[in-house]
């Protein structure tokens, strides 16, 4: 139990800025800790559903919902998805080698690409919650941050890596992979259902779509990457979010 709770704290110190008790961070306390890095997904999408309804009892309009609502699961995370796909996005249109891309990613440095990407994220992202406004769409945009960290955790512990070091490698290699497995999958598929209860159309288009971004984002890092590293894990997990975002947004307004 105790090696259970202290892999609740370091998902949650990891991949979020929610302040958590210190523990060391060892291959026995990094067992499961995958197996909750959903759980930062469930409090990004308790705020923005929140914040959701406020704006709906105040009247406080679309543009401030969805300004604010782009903003919160960057104070969440501090970011860390998003730098990792500022740098993929950097890599990938360097159209450099697969060794010079790998350098790329692990450069501090910020890049052209880099910033236009963000921007351009940034604004679809903005653009998409602008047609969010029913309680429903609130929930399936609650549900799809589960889904997005559900899909990435799965990645880490299925997916071929591109490199023996790192952060990723230090989890992945950690992780007790057949446990990971099975507690991540019947989360997804719990999520999935969730989905198509509360909308049966726009649920099964946003489950066929999380599968077809993770998809690419297994042929894509092979290709370019010879396996998936952090920052292009955070790169998935940024385009999944946004896909779903924009679905939800635009298939809300026609349906």
């Amino acid at each position: 139990m105790k090696a259970v709770v202290n892999s609740f704290i370091i998902a949650i110190a990891m991949y979020s800025k929610i302040p958590m008790p210190k523990t060391a961070w060892n291959p026995k306390n990094m067992k499961y800790t995958l197996c909750f890095f959903p759980v930062i997904g469930v409090v990004i999408g308790a705020l923005l559903y929140a914040w959701g309804r406020v704006c709906m009892e105040f009247g406080y309009g679309q543009m401030c919902f969805a300004f604010v609502g782009t903003v919160l699961p960057v104070i969440v995370t501090g970011g860390i998805h998003l730098d990792g796909f500022m740098d993929t996005a950097d890599a990938l249109h360097s159209y450099e080698k697969r060794e010079k891309k790998l350098a790329i990613l692990k450069d501090p440095h910020v890049g052209a690409f880099a910033v236009i990407a963000l921007a351009g994220y940034f604004f679809l992202y903005a653009a998409g919650l602008t047609q969010i406004w029913k309680t429903d769409h609130l929930l399936l945009l609650a549900i799809s941050f589960v889904i997005s960290r559900d899909l990435s955790g799965l990645s880490l512990v299925w997916f071929q890596g591109a490199k023996k070091d790192g952060l990723l490698y230090t989890f992945s290699s950690a992780a007790h992979k057949q446990t990971v497995r099975v507690v991540l999958v019947l989360i997804l598929g719990g999520c999935f259902i969730c989905l198509i209860l509360i909308s049966p159309v726009i649920g099964a288009v946003m489950a066929l779509a999380s599968m077809w971004v993770w998809t690419y984002y297994y042929y894509m890092s092979k290709k370019q990457f010879g396996g998936i590293t952090g920052d292009v894990a955070g790169y998935f997990l940024s385009l999944c979010e946004l896909a779903n975002v924009l679905l939800i947004g635009l298939l809300g307004r026609v349906l």
